[in-house]
């Protein structure tokens, strides 16, 4: 079972996301949050940083472990997800820059990075609240369409799709890296609670897969259907595919 909230667009998409999140840090100061990057979540971090001004939220207790980075990017690139992170949230509140995680792009050793990264995230603890956006192709994280569910971090070499659809952050799709590391499906879904955003008419036919469909590793994201205690935020028309 799961809980869907559809709302009248992605600005108050966001808000409804920010004010889960700040719930969940109400309830417990030192949760463990899974964060994703991308345009998605975007909105949501923006508003988490205004109640953080507002004086309305604390970081300072926050451990935080982010869902994926492409390999050969290192922290510092413009164009990595823990540059996105820091430039959109983390050097906006007060959370400690050593609570957050993110995968170690710069690892040349594919296994080593995989397994450190699982370490990592033992070592934080339960995720409490892990947010996910939702790629065309039903992807959550990096864990593209497959044969099977991922269960731990993985290197994922990234579908054609995923690089058209990522090359809007790039100077030219011959830039954007055609590997990633990302946390595994089996880390996704051991969260406490997952919260999924999706916004856009493009996202409305592989949402109602994703929800609706067969629980299958070809629509990585349909697996949530399974999850304890997931919600989905819609903006109307990521929602119009859903009767």
């Amino acid at each position: 079972m799961f809980s869907l909230e559809i709302t009248k667009d992605y600005q108050e998409l966001s808000e409804k996301a920010a004010e889960l999140v700040a719930k969940q840090l109400k309830k417990k100061a030192n949760s463990v949050l899974g964060l994703a990057t991308g345009s998605t979540p975007l909105g949501c971090y923006e508003q988490l940083v205004k109640l953080y001004k507002a004086g309305e939220l604390d970081f300072s207790e926050v451990h935080s472990v982010n869902l994926d980075e492409y390999r050969g990017l290192a922290a510092e690139d413009k164009n990595s997800y823990r540059h996105f992170m820091d430039e959109n949230l983390f050097s906006k509140i007060n959370i400690v820059k050593e609570h957050t995680h993110v995968p170690d792009g710069m690892e040349e050793n594919r296994e080593k990075a995989c397994k450190d990264y699982d370490a990592k995230i033992l070592s934080v603890g339960e995720i409490d609240l892990q947010i996910l956006g939702l790629g065309l192709d039903g992807h959550i994280g990096f864990n593209e369409p497959a044969d099977s569910f991922s269960k731990g971090t993985n290197c994922v070499r990234l579908t054609d799709e995923t690089i058209e659809s990522n090359q809007r952050f790039f100077q030219s799709k011959e830039e954007v890296p055609q590997e990633a590391y990302t946390m595994g499906i089996g880390s996704i879904f051991s969260a406490k609670k997952i919260l999924l955003l999706v916004s856009g008419k493009a996202k409305a036919e592989i949402l109602e897969k994703a929800l609706r469909g067969p629980v299958t590793p070809r629509v990585p994201a349909s697996i949530l259907q399974f999850h304890r205690d997931l919600t989905v935020l819609a903006d109307e028309e990521a929602a119009s595919a859903l009767s």
